[in-house]
């Protein structure tokens, strides 16, 4: 799941970054209205964010416009401000959730994951492939009953695979699905994500199949 995160202190947007990338989101890392407005306008997040206070265009104008824009992407709203004027001003511009600064980390988790669940309440909540099991909940694998250790990267390039229901996935989406737009990487890291993978499947019966001209999708092993 890909997440901007719009915040000008570098160093709590750094530690945010780090904190929910270990949680398997990928995190797209703005500090400015200007990045912030960027991002949006090129979509594919499926949560959004956003510090009130970014210099440039401030969150008020960037809430106001993307909401022009898009009215079903979650946004969440982080600010210093606990004034309830504030609070009730930006659920009325169209935030669905608000966060005072500062705040514990499993508390920012938990809503994240409670705006997941109210904007996707029809998706399965565990997905099935052989041995392999997916838990949308906890977006946690197991595999013959027993947890399955990954990497964030590696959950995110499985997670991408189990969730398409056997189609084929390509190395470029992929690629996006496991790197913010600030993150410095070569596409082939994609390729070493999956020969990790297969390695910790291997001898399970599942397998990541590379289909020639369409990219990776789960199988079973031969």
């Amino acid at each position: 799941m890909r997440l901007l995160l719009a915040e000008d202190n570098r160093e709590l947007a750094e530690w945010l970054a780090r904190l929910l990338r270990r949680e398997n989101y990928t995190i797209d890392l703005v500090h400015d209205g200007e990045e912030a407005e960027a991002a949006l306008r090129i979509g594919g997040h499926d949560l959004v964010i956003l510090d009130l206070d970014l210099p440039g265009l401030d969150g008020w104008e960037i809430l106001k416009r993307f909401r022009a824009r898009d009215t079903a992407t979650p946004v969440l709203i982080l600010t210093a401000n606990d004034a309830v004027s504030a609070r009730v001003r930006g659920l009325d511009a169209g935030a669905d959730d608000y966060l005072i600064k500062p705040f514990e980390p499993s508390e920012l988790e938990a809503r994240i994951r409670a705006q997941f669940r109210r904007t996707r309440p029809n998706r399965a909540m565990e997905v099935r492939f052989g041995p392999l099991v997916y838990d949308g909940t906890t977006r946690a694998f197991t595999l013959a009953e027993a947890p399955l250790a990954l990497t964030p990267r590696e959950s995110a390039v499985l997670e991408a695979l189990i969730l398409k229901n056997g189609k084929p996935v390509r190395k470029e989406s992929l690629y996006d699905t496991v790197f913010g737009v600030d993150e410095e990487a070569n596409p082939a890291a994609i390729e070493i994500h999956v020969h990790r993978l297969r390695k910790k499947l291997e001898g399970s019966g599942v397998a990541v199949v590379t289909m020639r001209g369409l990219g990776y999708l789960l199988g079973t092993e031969r």
